[in-house]
C-alpha cells in the first residue's frame, strides 16, 4: 500500500448506510460474528485454494476514513453526522479467525470469522469479498495449471487481460499457487514476485529484420535470453536465433500454431544445430487443459496469459459474507441467526473446522474439535492487532507440498465435482 492511501472508500455504499441505522439505533455496539465462505466451487472445480489473506490484512491495516472522506460520504448520503462521529479515527478493533492462505477449501468452509461490534465486521464485507473472490479464484486456476505442467516453470503473463491493481493481485495469486514468474512489475516489486519477459512482436517488427532483432536483444540481454522466434517463420526463426546467439541461447519462445508440433519442429531443429541445451517455451491461449494436452510435447515451461488474469474463466469464487450472531445488548449473550432463503441459507453461530487425516472437513458449533482432526482456523487478528503472517514464498511450498499429495481424482483437469461439503458433524 502507498503512503496515505486508505481503503475504507473500496466497498458498497449499504455498508455505511447500514451503519448510520445501526448508530441511530445502538445497535452498532452489540457484539457480532460475521463468515465469509463460498457456497459451492466454480462449476467443474474439485477444490479451491485459499488467497487474498495476505492483501485483507494489508487492506485492513489500512481501512479507515480520513476526516475530508468522511464530509464527502455525509454528502452523499452515505453516512448520518452521527454515525460520523461514531466512526471517529476508526480502526478494526476486533478478532479475526481465518484459514491459512494457500489453505484448500470446499463449500461452506468457514474460511474468515470476523467478531468483534456490529458496526465494525458491517463494514470490512466488500473489502474482503472483493479480495478473496478474486484471488482465490485465480489461486485455484493456477494450481490446476500448475498440477498439469507437471513441474514444467509457468509464467504468468496476463497483466493486460485485467485491470491495472487486478494484475498486481493475479501475479501475486498465480505465485502462490505454483507459477515461478509474472510479467507484471508491480507485483515483483511489491510481493518479491520473481518477474519475466523480454521481448513481444512488436520488437521484431520495429527491425529492417528478425536478425536485426535478435542482434539487438542479445546485445542488451545476454545469450541467456529468450528469442521469440514466430514473427515470420519458425524455422528460419530458429535457425538465425542460433546464428545470431550461438548454441547457448537461453530459450526460443514459440507464440503460434499448433505447439504440440512446432515444438517437436523445434526441438529436432534445435538439436541438429547443436542448440541442445536451448529451451522452448511457449504461450498462446494456453489452460489447464491445453497444458495437459501438451504434457508429451518436448516443451520447458509455459507462458499462460488470459486464462489465469481472468481465473481459468472463473473470475470470482461465489463467496459470501453473512453474519452468523449478534447480541441483542453490548456484551450479551451471542444468539445464532441465519438466513432460511431458498438455495441461498446460511447456518449460524461462531464454527470451529477442523480437518481429518483422510481429507474430511467438518465445524462445530461448540468450539470443540475431536480427537485425531487438525483445527483450521488461526487466530490473526486479536484486537485489532494483526499477527505476523508467513512470507509468501512459505505459503507457496506449503500449496506445493498441499497439491503433491492431492489423491488422484483431486488432481484431474477435467470437470469434476467438489470432493467435500462442509457440514457439522455429529460427535
Amino acid at each position: 500500500m502507498s503512503e496515505n492511501r486508505t481503503t475504507g472508500l473500496l466497498t458498497d455504499k449499504y455498508e455505511l448506510t447500514m451503519l448510520s441505522s445501526f448508530v441511530a439505533d445502538g445497535t452498532a455496539e452489540h457484539d457480532a460474528v460475521f463468515e465469509l465462505f463460498a457456497r459451492r466451487l466454480p462449476e467443474g472445480r474439485r477444490f479451491g485454494i485459499v488467497a487474498g489473506l495476505g492483501r485483507f490484512l494489508d487492506a485492513l491495516h489500512e481501512f479507515t476514513f480520513t476526516p475530508e472522506e468522511k464530509d464527502w460520504l455525509i454528502q452523499d448520503g452515505a453516512l448520518t453526522p452521527e454515525a460520523a462521529d461514531w466512526l471517529g479515527d476508526f480502526r478494526f478493533s476486533g478478532d479475526i479467525h481465518a484459514y491459512a492462505e494457500g489453505d484448500l477449501y470446499w463449500p461452506n468452509s468457514p474460511l474468515l470469522t470476523v467478531t468483534g461490534r456490529l458496526g465494525e465486521g458491517i463494514l470490512l464485507e466488500t473489502i474482503a469479498l472483493s479480495i478473496f473472490n478474486h484471488d482465490s479464484a485465480i489461486a485455484s486456476a493456477a494450481a490446476r495449471m500448475a498440477i498439469a505442467a507437471q513441474g514444467r516453470p509457468l509464467l504468468e503473463m496476463g497483466s493486460r487481460r485485467a485491470h491495472e491493481e487486478a494484475a498486481v493481485a493475479v501475479g501475486r495469486s498465480a505465485y502462490l499457487a505454483g507459477f515461478d514468474g509474472t510479467s507484471n512489475l508491480a507485483a515483483g516489486r511489491r510481493y518479491g514476485v520473481p518477474t519475466i519477459g523480454t521481448a513481444a512482436h512488436a520488437f521484431t517488427l520495429a527491425h529492417e529484420s528478425e536478425r536485426a532483432a535478435f542482434e539487438a536483444q542479445i546485445r542488451a540481454l545476454g545469450i541467456g535470453t529468450t528469442l521469440l522466434v514466430d514473427t515470420y517463420d519458425i524455422e528460419e526463426g530458429i535457425r538465425t536465433a542460433i546464428e545470431v546467439a550461438g548454441t547457448g541461447l537461453g530459450a526460443v519462445r514459440i507464440d503460434s500454431g499448433d505447439l504440440a508440433i512446432e515444438s517437436r519442429r523445434a526441438r529436432t531443429l534445435l538439436d541438429d544445430l547443436g542448440a541442445t541445451q536451448t529451451r522452448i517455451i511457449v504461450t498462446s491461449d494456453l489452460d489447464e487443459y491445453v497444458i495437459s494436452a501438451l504434457a508429451d510435447a518436448p516443451i520447458d515451461g509455459y507462458g499462460v496469459g488470459t486464462r489465469v488474469a481472468t481465473g481459468s474463466g472463473h473470475p470470482t469464487a461465489s463467496m459470501v459474507y453473512k453474519l452468523v450472531a449478534v447480541s441483542d445488548a453490548p456484551g450479551g449473550p451471542l444468539r445464532s441467526v441465519a438466513k432460511a432463503s431458498k438455495s441461498k441459507a446460511s447456518v449460524g453461530g461462531f464454527k470451529t473446522a477442523y480437518r481429518y487425516p483422510d481429507g474430511r472437513e467438518f465445524f462445530s458449533l461448540d468450539g470443540e474439535v475431536p480427537e485425531g482432526a487438525e483445527p483450521l482456523q488461526h487466530h490473526l487478528v486479536r484486537a485489532g492487532e494483526i499477527m505476523p503472517q508467513r512470507s509468501l514464498d512459505d505459503t507457496r511450498a506449503r500449496v506445493a507440498h498441499i497439491l503433491a499429495g492431492l489423491p488422484d481424482q483431486l488432481r484431474q483437469v477435467s470437470h469434476g465435482t467438489a470432493l467435500h461439503t462442509v457440514t457439522e458433524e455429529e460427535i
